[in-house]
C-alpha cells in the first residue's frame, strides 16, 4: 500500500488523540503536529476534512460503534477508540473506499502498539462498510451530535425548534468568508465569490487560501460574516482612536485600520500578536500592537471607541470548530463569565466621555452574552445602551433583539451557508 494514505491517517490519529483525549483545541493540535506541515496540500486538506467530519458527526459515530463493541475501549486501549472513530467517519460520511478505510485503520492499530485490537478493528469496520446505512437507521443527527448540556441551554434560550435548526446548521461545513479591504465588487469577481448584504465575500469552492487572488497583497482576510458586525456598529471611525481588546487573531483589527481608525490592538498572546502583525504588514495596514492582559492594561490615555470581543466558550462557531462541542462544558462557561465581567468593567475606564463600547462574544450561551451586557449596564449607570437600527444590519434585520442588541444564529442565512452565532451589544459612556 502507498505510504501516503497511511501517513495522513497517522497525523489525523495523533491530532484526534491530542484533541479528545488530551483536551487540545483542534487548530492548536494541528499547528503543533510536526508531520502535518510535511504533508502535501491534498493530504493536509484530507486530514482537516477527516478530523472535522469525525468531530462534527461524533455523536452518530458513537451510537453506531456502541452497538458493535461489547466493552468500552479505555485506558491503554483508548487510542483504539479514536482509530475506530476515524475509520467509521470515512465509511459513513466521506465515501472512502472500504478497503482503504479498513486496511489503514488496522495498520494504525498495529502502529499504535495495539496488535490485539487489529481483529476488532477489522471486524467492526467491515461490518460498517457492509451495513452502514442500516446501522445509521433513522437516527436524529441534529440531536445526537449535540451534547446534552448544549441542547438544554439552547432550548431554554431559543426554544426547541430553533435549537434543532441551530444543531442542523452545525452539521454543514461552513463556506469560506472573506473581508475585502476595499473594492468588494471587484474582488467578488476575482474570487468567484458571492457578495453578502453586509459586504462579506463568500466562496463555496475549495483551494488553498494562500493561492487565491489578492492574498499576497492583503486585499482581503478570512473572517466569518458575523464576526464583521461588531466593527460595523462603531459607525464612521475615520481618524478616531479605537482600542481593540483581545484582538487576536486580528480580523477586527484589520477592519478598524481599513476604516481609517487610529488603532491600538491588545492581546495577551505574544504568538498571536506576531501573527497579527504579519497580517497587517501584508495588507499594508498599521496599528499599535500591545501584548498585555487586557483586563489589567493601563494606557496613558482614553479612547474614542472600544471594541471588546471577549474570550468565551466559542459555541457560536461550531460550524468551523466542531471540537468545541466536546471540549467545553458548563464549568467553562461559568469560569469565562467571570473573565468577561472583569474585562467589561475595566473597558469602561478606557473610554472618553461620549465614547462608544461594542461588546461581542462568539457564543450562543445566554450567560456569556446578554446576561453579561445587562449586568454591566446595571452596574455602571454612566453607560447608555445604543440600540441597533435595521438600516445598520442589511439582510440581518432578524438578528436585532427586542432590546436593540444583535443575536446572530448559525441557522440564519441558511439558504447561503449560515453564519456564526454572536451576541453584540453597544453602549455609549455619558
Amino acid at each position: 500500500m502507498d505510504a501516503t494514505p497511511l501517513a495522513s491517517r497517522r497525523v489525523a490519529l495523533d491530532v484526534l488523540v491530542a484533541c479528545l483525549d488530551k483536551g487540545q483545541p483542534l487548530d492548536d493540535a494541528l499547528a503543533r503536529h510536526q508531520g502535518f506541515a510535511g504533508l502535501d496540500p491534498r493530504d493536509r486538506a484530507f486530514v482537516r476534512l477527516l478530523l472535522a467530519t469525525t468531530l462534527r458527526r461524533l455523536g452518530e459515530i458513537e451510537e453506531v460503534l456502541a452497538g458493535l463493541i461489547e466493552r468500552p475501549l479505555e485506558g491503554a486501549n483508548a487510542t483504539g477508540k479514536q482509530i475506530l472513530r476515524l475509520g467509521a467517519a470515512q465509511l459513513l460520511f466521506l465515501g472512502t473506499p472500504p478497503h482503504a478505510a479498513v486496511d489503514t485503520s488496522v495498520r494504525l492499530a498495529e502502529d499504535a502498539r495495539l496488535p490485539h485490537l487489529k481483529g476488532l478493528t477489522n471486524a467492526v469496520l467491515r461490518r460498517i462498510s457492509r451495513d452502514g446505512s442500516a446501522l445509521m437507521g433513522d437516527r436524529d443527527p441534529a440531536r445526537l451530535n449535540t451534547p446534552q448540556w448544549l441542547w438544554e441551554s439552547w432550548a431554554e434560550a431559543y426554544g426547541e425548534a430553533e435549537t434543532r435548526a441551530i444543531a442542523a446548521a452545525h452539521l454543514i461545513e461552513a463556506p469560506l468568508d472573506l473581508t475585502p479591504r476595499s473594492n468588494a465588487d471587484f474582488w467578488a469577481g476575482q474570487l468567484e465569490a458571492e457578495k453578502l448584504p453586509t459586504g462579506t465575500l463568500r466562496r463555496s469552492g475549495g483551494g488553498a487560501i494562500t493561492e487565491l487572488p489578492g492574498f499576497a497583497e492583503g486585499a482581503w482576510w478570512v473572517q466569518d460574516a458575523a464576526a464583521t458586525l461588531p466593527v460595523r456598529l462603531l459607525g464612521d471611525i475615520a481618524g478616531k482612536s479605537v482600542a481593540d481588546l483581545c484582538a487576536a487573531p486580528g480580523g477586527k483589527t484589520m477592519q478598524l485600520c481599513a476604516a481609517g481608525a487610529e488603532v491600538t490592538a491588545v492581546d495577551i498572546s505574544a504568538r498571536r500578536m506576531t501573527r497579527l502583525g504579519e497580517n497587517l504588514a501584508r495588507a499594508g495596514l498599521t496599528a499599535e500592537l500591545v501584548t498585555a492582559d487586557a483586563s489589567k492594561w493601563a494606557p496613558a490615555r482614553t479612547f474614542d471607541a472600544l471594541l471588546l470581543d471577549a474570550p468565551c466558550s466559542g459555541t457560536g462557531t461550531l460550524r468551523r470548530h466542531p471540537d468545541i462541542a466536546w471540549l467545553k462544558d458548563e464549568e467553562d462557561v461559568d469560569r469565562l463569565t467571570l473573565t468577561q465581567d472583569r474585562l467589561l468593567l475595566h473597558a469602561t475606564e478606557l473610554l472618553k466621555p461620549g465614547g462608544m463600547l461594542v461588546y461581542a462574544v462568539c457564543s450562543l450561551q445566554e450567560d456569556e452574552g446578554p446576561a453579561r451586557f445587562e449586568a454591566l449596564l446595571a452596574r455602571d449607570k454612566r453607560l447608555r445602551r445604543q440600540p441597533v437600527e435595521p438600516a445598520e444590519l442589511p439582510g440581518l434585520e432578524a438578528a436585532i433583539t427586542k432590546d436593540g442588541d444583535i443575536r446572530t444564529l448559525p441557522s440564519m442565512w441558511s439558504d447561503c451557508g449560515g453564519l456564526d452565532g454572536f451576541f453584540i451589544g453597544r453602549a455609549v459612556l455619558t
